[in-house]
């Protein structure tokens, strides 16, 4: 694992990040898309096959969206929780093997919800766990539950309280619970403990599993990097236990919420509904919550986005009974000293931000003090003229190119909705080539002078619009979809691992340089 991660130390602000020593390429993909498990992919033997494909094909970088557990809507950026692995991507699998889940259990998941059917048998494998399990895996369990009990024993009890009060906010639990009184607490985990232990025993068995895949990967040359959302949901474990961090009412509603303005994607800009931040509490205390909440994450990942980065130096502010983003204002935020806090204390930050949008030069200034790369979509580089900061020729080396995103349509679909002229247009910039979309695109991606490109799984595959992972501003049929081996052709590998080598992005390309341990 590279250098600072997972525990303290000094360095330059002038460190460059390990993970980008040199060129890589690498594919997006989140896990819930991996084939052949019930409802959604998780992290069993489907992802360990990734790892090889992607080892294959000569990456050396997995993304992945935020893997934190899920709301009504599906969103990974809704999450209640800022440390809280999603338990509907534990493995069944790894369960059965180790005698904690009984083999009939996993027969005819057809019959039921996938959902459901995932957390009934978790609940029998926690049951299995306390009658069979040996005395190292109970001793390891005990440590993980004490050892993460300054965030797991909130979030446990938390998640026990929206089921008793079936699925409503904390603002509407009783007010003794709302206001997370003493005594009520102390009553709440005496009577809900079976509970509670259920959802530590999730968060061990997920933390355990991922922990082993990210061994797995970086012992075959693949660095994880993970996405870690700028906001907080409102009805999660951290608002809840962390009041005074956020802008709420006396009740604990939100005063102000999180959005963007009119953009690219939405005419009316994107109110998401996120609690802002209170800044000066945060500050006050020496930004510790921050610094734990990235402790998490370096703890899983080996490269972390922070998604709307831009929000760290200033956020688009919305009063909260507001029905669009549209009436809101922008608000100076203390990024530069929270970077600062976070680099005294973790040393070279290994992050990338999620630059995208109206980024003003106050931005950039603050991306480019702490040497953190930014973003570049291929699919946002061919309107106005030549200096279009996402057109190849005007990328930097500390920049992450892509060809599109997890918000964008498919690089098939995106080519497939321009007009004749605008087709003409990108054909020409990319030579005249003679393949078709979208390896032309991904082609230029891997040319580009930015040290690491990112290709959508959806984009190797050659995948339509209908394959598209999310579509911003709207709440239907996102964060569905899924590949199948069968539909990747079987030379598909060696085509990458092919360019990754023409473009210098393989193993080796340059010598001297540290890679993962």
């Amino acid at each position: 694992m590279p250098a600072g991660h997972g525990q303290a130390r000094a360095g330059s602000m002038n460190d460059t990040p390990m993970t980008l020593d040199r060129r890589r390429a690498g594919v997006l993909l989140h896990p819930t898309s991996l084939p052949e498990t019930p409802g959604n992919g998780d992290l069993g033997p489907q992802a360990y096959r990734f790892v090889d494909f992607l080892r294959a094909a000569g990456g050396s970088l997995w993304q992945t969206l935020p893997l934190g557990p899920t709301q009504g809507t599906g969103s990974p950026y809704q999450s209640p929780s800022v440390h809280a692995g999603n338990p509907l991507l534990i493995s069944l699998e790894w369960l059965l093997a180790r005698g904690w889940l009984d083999e009939e259990v996993l027969r005819s998941p057809e019959s039921r919800s996938p959902a459901l059917f995932r957390r009934t048998a978790l609940h029998q494998a926690f049951e299995g766990f306390q009658e069979h399990a040996d005395r190292p895996a109970r001793a390891s369990f005990t440590h993980f539950r004490e050892e993460r009990g300054w965030w797991l024993e909130d979030y446990a009890l938390f998640v026990a309280l929206h089921q008793r009060y079936r699925g409503r906010s904390w603002v509407d639990w009783p007010i003794p619970l709302r206001n997370r009184e003493a005594k009520a607490l102390d009553e709440a985990r005496a009577s809900l403990s079976m509970q509670i232990g259920q959802v530590c025993f999730e968060q061990y068995v997920f933390f355990s599993q991922w922990l082993e895949l990210k061994r797995y990967a970086n012992r075959h040359g693949i660095l994880l990097f993970g996405d870690m959302p700028i906001f907080v949901a409102h009805d999660s474990a951290d608002v809840w236990a962390h009041r005074d961090y956020f802008d709420l009412r006396p009740g604990g509603r939100p005063a102000t919420v999180a959005g963007v303005p009119p953009d690219y994607f939405s005419p009316t800009g994107q109110l998401w509904g996120n609690p802002l931040y209170r800044w000066e509490a945060l500050q006050a205390d020496g930004f510790r919550w921050w610094k734990q909440r990235l402790r998490t994450q370096l703890e899983l990942f080996d490269l972390i986005r922070i998604d709307h980065f831009r929000g760290l130096q200033a956020y688009w502010e919305v009063p909260a009974d507001e029905p669009t983003a549209e009436n809101g204002r922008w608000v100076e935020a203390p990024g530069h000293a929270l970077l600062e806090a976070l680099h005294e204390a973790f040393g070279a930050l290994p992050l990338v931000a999620e630059d995208l949008g109206t980024i003003t030069p106050e931005v950039e200034a603050l991306r480019k003090a702490f040497g953190i790369p930014g973003m570049r979509v291929l699919q946002f580089a061919f309107d106005g003229g030549p200096d279009n900061p996402y057109l190849p020729h005007n990328h930097e080396a500390n920049t992450v190119v892509y060809t599109g995103t997890h918000d964008n349509d498919t690089s098939c679909g995106w080519f497939e909705s321009l007009d004749r002229r605008q087709q003409v247009h990108v054909l020409d910039y990319l030579g005249l080539p003679q393949e078709s979309m979208p390896w032309p695109l991904i082609r230029s991606a891997l040319a580009s002078t930015a040290r690491l490109a990112v290709v959508p799984m959806q984009d190797l595959m050659g995948l339509g619009p209908e394959h598209r992972m999310n579509t911003p501003g709207t709440v239907e049929g996102n964060w569905q979809w899924r590949y199948s081996w069968d539909q990747i052709d079987p030379g598909l590998a060696a085509r990458v691992h092919h360019l990754v080598g023409l473009y210098g992005r393989g193993e080796g390309t340059r010598e001297g340089l540290a890679g993962p341990e």
